[in-house]
């Protein structure tokens, strides 16, 4: 399907991370099952969530940092090196996409990137290490923007919070024009990023689904593979 196909696009959720030491989400074990996930309206309006958010934030941050690209990244970023594909939307905020050497500009964030920190008010961004440093100097209280006060969150979107418009618009222009469509590592669960793949496969597309669970859009998949993600893309590596 690959070589046949003018224009892929690559659709990635949490199980692409986790050959690299990241947890997913839903999974039993994986984050969602240890703490409830903080709601946009309350890290806006309480600050003890705030420093909630923070504090699980870089609770997690060792594990993060650490991660290095799988071999489902380094393939994506193979086929775009070599003209097979054309862009990757994610639904991942780790950067990993990136870091395997795909650029930025052909990386669309559906749910923001948790390297970097913004204010909500002027959009000034910060560094992690300047949001924790002041977040431990000040005994685990939330840092405010230096620039107008306003309040500074991890740039990832939350529960609550209203999707990208510019990286939706993006993804909608993929979604649109691809021919072959890769669902890699999501449940498919999660709207309205998960209409994509169902957006891809309505024009014309087929649709590809490669993820250890059952998702909602296999029956109308073209092909369902319910395997490792590295063992099944590293052969992508030496193409």
């Amino acid at each position: 399907m690959i070589r046949q196909s003018r224009r892929a696009v690559a659709f990635t959720g949490a199980g692409i991370s986790t050959e690299s030491g990241i947890p997913d989400f839903r999974s039993p074990g994986g984050l969602w099952t240890k703490n409830r996930p903080i709601e946009f309206s309350d890290f806006l309006g309480r600050k003890e969530m705030r420093d909630e958010a923070w504090r699980r934030k870089f609770a997690m941050e060792d594990s993060f940092r650490a991660a290095k690209p799988g071999r489902g990244h380094r393939a994506l970023a193979k086929l775009l090196q070599d003209g097979k594909l054309s862009a990757v939307i994610t639904q991942n905020i780790d950067n990993l996409h990136q870091v395997s050497g795909i650029p930025s500009a052909k990386v669309i964030e559906l749910h923001g990137n948790g390297s970097y920190a913004t204010c909500l008010d002027c959009g000034i961004r910060y560094e992690l290490d300047w949001v924790k440093d002041r977040f431990e100097k000040s005994n685990g209280s939330a840092p405010d923007c230096a620039d107008c006060g306003g309040p500074v969150k991890s740039a990832t979107v939350s529960f609550g919070q209203s999707m990208p418009e510019e990286p939706m618009r993006q993804a909608e222009i993929e979604t649109l024009a691809a021919d072959l469509f890769l669902a890699i590592g999501s449940s498919l669960v999660v709207w309205p990023a998960a209409g994509f793949p169902l957006r891809a496969k309505r024009n014309g597309a087929r649709l590809v689904i490669l993820n250890r669970e059952p998702t909602d859009l296999d029956e109308i998949a073209d092909l369902v593979i319910r395997d490792d993600i590295g063992d099944v893309l590293e052969v992508f590596l030496d193409s």
